[in-house]
């Protein structure tokens, strides 16, 4: 077993309402039809969204290698300070870390962030790196799996999982296809930190403890490599998004959470907290009906959904925190927290309170 012990969410500092948002867009993009462009940003379910840039400075971007620079150093900062914020919370010094793991697929950094975060975070020199890139947004979910199984091998280890995403730096100004309007109404900048101890960690946080995290499950689909992802062009990163993907997640989620739950004598009815990626209205309603959720299990995701919008990797963690600080579950219940990203993937992180 190994245990959250603190989530600290970060956003980017400019805040805007998703009206304007919209209105830079079609300044932004030559012969954007208005009319199509104002239904799909209403249609996205966002009120509000963040950006590491103000609008008007996106224009000054020339390029892949300029909007990857502003995507270190504000990577760098907003890192910082998420896992700052999460070691605080849980009441642990930063020498008390044994591994960072750090997630995201906005930008390139070599050496990674995490390497930049070594001596501004002040963490030992032989503490464990591990840079993980190109999952999308299943990477939230994905990354706490993976920092599940390292703390099963090392029981007494603290460890960190960092999501960092701009996907503003990622929006094509010359690319007027569907995929690339419909990235334009959802996607956000943020970030996120994850502290979390295996069962016999020296260095005792203090209350209250998040979750236990019990089991993972990763499921590719062969065949769907083109549903989601980015072609890495002069320009930088061009957004592949399938309208399909809604059925794929009607197709094949319902059967792979039946599975995952039954290899621990559980069915879906035992899950009282659904922690689920804010991927956009159609997925979540395929989410919702193929899974026969109740009404209201995914209210805390459609609020990220609306508040700040789709932040990639880091959506799912800012709705663990809101979850954990709003309707804190019961000592004992069981959570489900799932994503879903390139691949196309799913996974799923089984959690008990």
């Amino acid at each position: 077993m190994s245990r959250i012990v603190a989530v600290q969410k970060v956003l980017a500092p400019h805040r805007h309402r998703q009206r304007d948002i919209t209105d830079q867009v079609c300044s932004s993009l030559p012969g954007a039809d208005r009319s199509l462009l104002d239904r799909v940003h209403a249609a996205a379910g966002v009120r509000f969204r963040h950006t590491v840039l103000p609008l008007d400075a996106y224009a000054d971007l020339d390029g892949f290698g300029a909007a990857n620079d502003t995507f270190i150093d504000a990577a760098e900062r907003m890192g910082a300070e998420a896992v700052r914020g999460a070691l605080a919370s849980a009441g642990l010094a930063s020498g008390a870390v044994d591994l960072i793991a750090v997630v995201s697929t906005t930008g390139l950094a070599a050496p990674s962030v995490d390497a930049r975060l070594m001596g501004p975070l002040g963490l030992r020199p032989d503490v464990k790196r591990l840079p993980l890139f190109g999952l999308g947004c299943a990477a939230g979910a994905a990354g706490l799996a993976r920092v599940h199984d390292y703390l099963r091998g090392w029981p007494t280890h603290t460890a960190v999982l960092l999501s960092v995403e701009l996907c503003s730096l990622t929006f094509q100004r010359s690319d007027p296809s569907p995929a690339n309007l419909v990235g334009s109404a959802l996607f956000s900048d943020g970030a996120a930190a994850v502290v979390a101890q295996g069962s016999g960690a020296p260095d005792k946080p203090r209350p209250p403890l998040g979750p236990e995290v019990v089991a993972s499950r990763s499921r590719f689909y062969p065949g769907t490599e083109r549903a989601m992802g980015w072609d890495v062009t002069d320009s930088g990163f061009r957004i592949v998004l399938d309208p399909g993907i809604p059925g794929i997640v009607r197709a094949h989620l319902a059967d792979d959470i039946d599975s995952f739950l039954s290899g621990h004598d559980l069915a879906r009815h035992d899950i009282g907290t659904w922690v689920c990626h804010p991927g956009g209205p159609k997925v979540l309603d395929a989410i919702a009906d193929t899974l026969d959720l109740p009404s209201g299990a995914l209210d805390v995701t459609w609020d990220s959904l609306a508040e700040v919008g789709n932040l990639s990797s880091a959506s799912v963690l800012h709705v663990l925190q809101d979850t954990q600080r709003r309707r804190r579950p019961p000592p004992g219940t069981w959570g489900l927290l799932l994503a879903l990203g390139p691949g196309f993937c799913a996974e799923l992180v089984l959690l008990r309170w």
